[in-house]
């Protein structure tokens, strides 16, 4: 199955690593819900947590400011973003039509071994569930989406898609949601069941119905988190 938690970024020494590595971490911490919407990102606890200079941790944030997932506040600082209700609408919206037509054209041309590899990600979504892995289920719930669009071999795509979902992750965090891991779970397991069978039609509007319940039981419920404490590798995750 292809791995579905992030790799450890390699530690060569240079800037750009070093750069991508706080990137890497600031993203995946909001993913996996450690990370919450609202943070301020103090340049030096950042710095001291990657043992790197400020500069470098500047250039992450800054970065992360072009991926909307910070916002960058003129004599106040860093803070992790607090998408409004008309983002997240359009988020969602937008979620719809890329993966709709992903979906479709995946159902075309989609291979026994890739069925067999999204059944092995269901099965390690189900085994998250069970031992209430709340860092492990959130990725993974989110990555099957990812895994979806990779098997088209469209890197665009799948970076646009990327980038979408950590938003999404983002927005779920703001807009704390009652939808259930093992909801989701199911509505995945059905979506791969209309692949194999090769009917575009169920798998589209399946598709379309998972990310409108996300979207449906979303609401206003802001929270905060320790910035040095979810950054660290063992950090306790925080449950939606």
């Amino acid at each position: 199955m292809q791995e579905t938690r992030p790799p450890e970024p390699a530690a060569d020494g240079s800037e750009t690593s070093s750069t991508q590595r706080i990137v890497d971490a600031i993203t995946t911490a909001i993913v996996e819900r450690r990370l919450q919407p609202g943070t301020k990102l103090v340049e030096q606890q950042i710095a001291d947590v990657f043992s790197v200079s400020r500069t470098l941790v500047r250039q992450a944030l800054n970065q992360l400011s072009r991926d909307r997932l910070v916002k960058l506040e003129p004599a106040r600082g860093a803070f992790v973003a607090t998408p409004s209700v008309e983002e997240a609408r359009q988020v969602f919206e937008a979620r719809k039509l890329i993966e709709g037509a992903l979906i479709k054209q995946l159902c075309a041309r989609i291979t026994p071994a890739q069925i067999a590899e999204l059944r092995g990600h269901l099965q390690a979504e189900l085994d998250a569930i069970q031992r209430t892995d709340v860092p492990g289920r959130t990725w993974l719930l989110s990555d099957f989406h990812l895994v979806l669009a990779r098997m088209l071999g469209n890197e665009v795509l799948a970076q646009l898609l990327a980038d979408l979902l950590s938003r999404s992750s983002l927005i779920s965090l703001m807009y704390q949601s009652s939808h259930s891991a093992e909801h989701s779970r199911d509505e995945h397991v059905a979506i791969v069941d209309a692949l194999e069978r090769g009917d575009a039609r169920a798998a589209v509007r399946l598709t379309e119905a998972h990310l409108s319940n996300v979207e449906r039981n979303l609401r206003l419920h802001p929270r905060t988190s320790d910035l040095q404490a979810a950054l660290r590798p063992h950090a306790a995750p925080a449950h939606p």
